[in-house]
């Protein structure tokens, strides 16, 4: 018995490759334990990814409340992203430069007729534009019609003397002058002299925040800035006009007096027997209009950005655009004002 009570089992338990005797109870007691509460928890993170990757989301019917569809996690945290991405490319969308400078113009057109129609006009400023667009103006526009003038006059008077039409050349001169060149050449002299200025000067108060500092001071830009300008051009446009036409004239008359031996008193008679009010009336009425669209060059001139690079840009598109409108203008105003048959020359043959 003694030698069979001294006999202890010898159980060996492999954990890790460290060996432990059953004469250690505590220590083995100890193992199983932590043996045991590995494999459980490595058993519940099992579980739990696998409970994971199988669940769905349930999206509930607003009527019943009941589960309608099922939809994985995955899927469902795209459709937030696509929402965001679809937000986002609205929010930096933006329309075309054009198409808000177009608009631009519309608008600054009617703020500028409802502020002259209310008299909430800035005189002094209008004044000082007055005196750039018209006395400013007057040497350049009156040495530019005087040239174009003498070039009609050339060609007109060589086809004509062949025909034996002395008599007709004043006339023909004197209504091409009246109801197209005279507007036409004053206006594309003001568009690219005064009308580059009006963007420049516009662009400039733009991007250096001048017409901020206006509202700030509770000063309208437009009431300011705009509308005289605009005004400006109106009124002094026409008496452009009808000073080039004089210009025009009196070189013509005197090239066919002095190179072709036409009389300065059979032109002038023969523009005065062709010529009649309407023609000198359609002529004011178009620089009028020709005027008006002055307003594209401060539209894009508030509508600078960029710099100086931009005041540039906005300078050379300015000009560009207000001859493309002059020149769109003048044919629907000849379409209106000149329509069927003319008479105009039968009284100067």
């Amino acid at each position: 018995m003694l030698a069979a009570a001294q006999i202890r089992p010898g159980i060996h338990i492999s954990d890790r490759g460290s060996s432990i005797n059953l004469c250690c109870p505590g220590k083995i007691t100890f193992l199983r334990l932590r043996h045991l509460t590995q494999k459980i928890c490595l058993s519940e993170a099992a579980r739990t990814c696998s409970l994971v990757k199988q669940s769905k989301l349930f999206a509930l019917n607003t009527e019943d409340g009941h589960p309608s569809a099922a939809v994985s996690e995955e899927e469902a945290s795209e459709v937030p992203v696509l929402k965001n991405e679809s937000i986002s490319f609205l929010s930096k969308w933006s329309p075309p430069r054009y198409l808000w400078r177009g608009l631009s113009v519309l608008i600054l057109t009617g703020q500028v007729i409802i502020r002259t129609m209310k008299c909430k006009i800035h005189w002094k400023n209008t004044l000082q534009q007055l005196e750039r667009v018209g006395p400013k103006s007057v040497g350049v526009c009156l040495l530019t019609s005087a040239f174009v003038g003498m070039a009609f006059t050339i060609q007109f008077v060589r086809e004509f003397t062949r025909l034996g039409l002395n008599r007709s050349v004043g006339g023909v001169l004197a209504l091409a002058f009246s109801r197209e060149l005279s507007p036409v050449v004053t206006s594309i002299v003001v568009a690219g002299r005064i009308g580059s200025a009006f963007a420049a000067e516009l662009g400039t108060m733009q991007v250096s925040e001048q017409t901020d500092t206006l509202r700030v001071l509770g000063a309208d830009p437009v009431d300011y800035l705009v509308t005289p300008r605009v005004l400006a051009s109106c009124i002094a446009l026409p008496f452009l006009t009808l000073m080039c036409f004089t210009v025009s004239m009196a070189s013509s008359a005197l090239l066919a007096d002095g190179v072709y031996g036409i009389s300065i008193n059979i032109v002038l008679d023969s523009a005065q027997r062709a010529l009649k009010s309407w023609d000198i009336i359609s002529a004011m009425i178009k620089s009028q209009v020709f005027g008006a669209i002055s307003v594209v060059s401060c539209a894009w001139g508030v509508t600078t950005l960029g710099g100086a690079k931009g005041v540039g840009e906005s300078t050379t598109s300015a000009v560009v655009v207000s001859l493309v409108g002059i020149f769109i203008a003048d044919f629907a105003l000849s379409y209106c004002f000149f329509q069927g048959a003319g008479d105009s020359l039968k009284n100067c043959m």
